[in-house]
């Protein structure tokens, strides 16, 4: 098994050093391009050309967001194979699309999908024996953005101690010791979730507000992201009973 990346030219406080785009490759000479980025005529050549004379089977996304998936159904169009991913979004449209468990092949090599939710809820992760492609499920060097913050921690806890050696994100470095990050994203999430429950508790009840306090010493350019997990952490407080939420006001239970 073989792995190339081609990193796309959309840097950005949102996309760090910019997208990856994976190409695996079975050993034989079939490979598969992994989330091609946003619709770029110059990156788009490097892909082919670092796909060379191989055989490409497959252009798949792991999610639908802008940076991930536009160039994927012009790209599988102009190499005459299909674009895959779990669901269409803006700028894309599966010619096949993708569910929980399922084996993809490319050539000898089988590619299994796992869906998992929490960053979007359409997004996937593919495994490729103790290797996943994690898109932005887990990303090197940060955490990520969440929109349901319940389910993106039922989604870490699915890949946990499985036999991962090896993460390669769709943004950032490719990272080895796979169940410590996991740990470290668990752990990172349970802390932000007590801390916006201790903000709440303290008499914030807006999520501008809440953000203000928890994301102190974060860069204010990513603070309409936080804003969204911030957000999700307060939808699973809710769930979890703790906290009553209008969808503009927070406050805890305990108030009530």
């Amino acid at each position: 098994m073989r792995i190339d990346r081609v990193l796309a030219n959309n840097p950005g406080v949102f996309t760090g050093p910019g997208t990856n785009t994976w190409i695996l490759d079975d050993g034989d000479g079939s490979v598969v391009v992994i989330d091609p980025g946003p619709v770029d005529t110059k990156h788009g050549r490097a892909i082919v050309d670092k796909v060379g004379d191989r055989q490409v089977v497959a252009v798949m996304v792991t999610h639908t967001h802008i940076d991930h998936a536009p160039l994927a159904n012009p790209l599988a169009a102009d190499l005459g194979v299909p674009a895959v991913g779990h669901a269409p979004g803006p700028m894309f449209d599966p010619d096949e699309r993708l569910l929980d468990g399922a084996h993809y092949s490319v050539g000898e090599l089988r590619l299994e999908v796992v869906h998992t939710p929490g960053h979007a809820q359409d997004h996937l992760c593919f495994r490729a024996g103790d290797v996943l492609f994690t898109g932005d499920h887990i990303m090197g060097g940060s955490s990520v953005m969440v929109e349901q913050m319940g389910t993106y921690l039922s989604s870490l806890r699915k890949l946990h101690n499985t036999g991962l050696t090896r993460l390669c994100p769709g943004h950032g470095d490719e990272m080895d010791r796979p169940d410590e990050v996991i740990d470290w994203y668990l752990a990172h999430r349970l802390q932000r979730h007590g801390q916006i429950l201790e903000t709440i508790t303290d008499g914030n009840s807006t999520v501008s507000e809440i953000v203000e306090h928890v994301y102190s010493d974060v860069d204010t350019s990513l603070h309409p992201l936080a804003a969204q997990s911030v957000t999700a952490h307060i939808e699973l407080l809710k769930a979890e009973g703790q906290v009553v939420f209008d969808g503009s006001r927070v406050r805890p239970v305990e108030a009530m």
